[in-house]
């Protein structure tokens, strides 16, 4: 079963105060800003397609590519709360280090660390080849990822998150593993799911491994790819990345 294949039924509940709406703003101020007249978006990683749902309501035509079933799933059956044309807003399943789908796009985006789950310089090198082969010429890749200097000053920790709504409950208990010659951490999910009205426990794991990255190197597999780094921010804030900063976003231009 492939990553978030045993949980993925309740990755929207775990997720549910994530500021998804927030985050498909700051994506589109970005877009506004390096490409004002992009019409189209290609998201690699798309989950469960929540950013996808909210840039398709904003006017742009995307296409969301992940390799999970599951979450395909449930990315598809929301697509029908999708209130414009339903040719604006596709699902694909696909492996973001090999997909290719025979089109180019204006934007192409990989969000929540998906850049992360590339552990091996492999994959990391087939995933901006990817991003690359399906930019339009002047197209930019936005993306964010683990940063590095920050997860070796501020490492990580065990952390509890405990969320319910009128059926479910759960509690996702997260323990990690760093690696720090291999650039890794093994995130170690006990996730307990418990049915409110009858009271059933279940219990699901599973290991994520997150390579967290530094700037020299993602300027070398842009490099690779002919990308260009046009800007750098601390996530949603816009501000410089530091030794705090978990989370930096990237536009690279084709």
């Amino acid at each position: 079963m492939s990553v978030f294949g045993a949980y993925s039924r309740y990755y929207n509940l775990l997720y549910r105060d994530k500021d998804y709406a927030g985050e498909a703003r700051y994506v589109g101020s970005l877009i506004r800003k390096h490409l004002p007249d992009a019409m189209s978006i290609l998201d690699l990683g798309c989950g469960t397609g929540r950013h996808d749902l909210l840039l398709a309501g904003m006017g742009y035509e995307v296409t969301g590519v992940d390799r999970s079933e599951e979450m395909l799933a449930i990315a598809t059956a929301q697509r029908t709360s999708h209130n414009g044309h339903p040719s604006t807003l596709n699902f694909v399943n696909g492996d973001i280090r090999t997909v290719r789908l025979g089109t180019s796009f204006d934007v192409v985006i990989s969000l929540f660390h998906v850049l992360s789950y590339q552990i091996t310089n492999d994959d990391l090198e087939t995933a901006f080849a990817t991003a690359r082969a399906h930019l339009k010429p002047g197209g930019i890749f936005i993306f964010d990822c683990w940063y590095g200097p920050a997860v070796l000053t501020d490492r990580p920790v065990v952390r509890v998150k405990r969320l319910e709504d009128e059926t479910t409950s759960v509690v996702r208990i997260a323990k990690p593993v760093l690696y720090p010659n291999e650039n890794l951490v093994d995130v170690n999910y006990q996730v307990f799911v418990k049915d409110r009205t009858t009271g059933v426990v279940e219990d699901l794991r599973e290991t994520h491994r997150m390579r967290y990255l530094f700037l020299p190197e993602l300027e070398q597999f842009m490099a690779m790819n002919n990308l260009c780094m046009v800007e750098h921010a601390e996530w949603m804030t816009g501000k410089e990345p530091g030794l705090d900063t978990w989370g930096v976003c990237f536009v690279a231009r084709g």
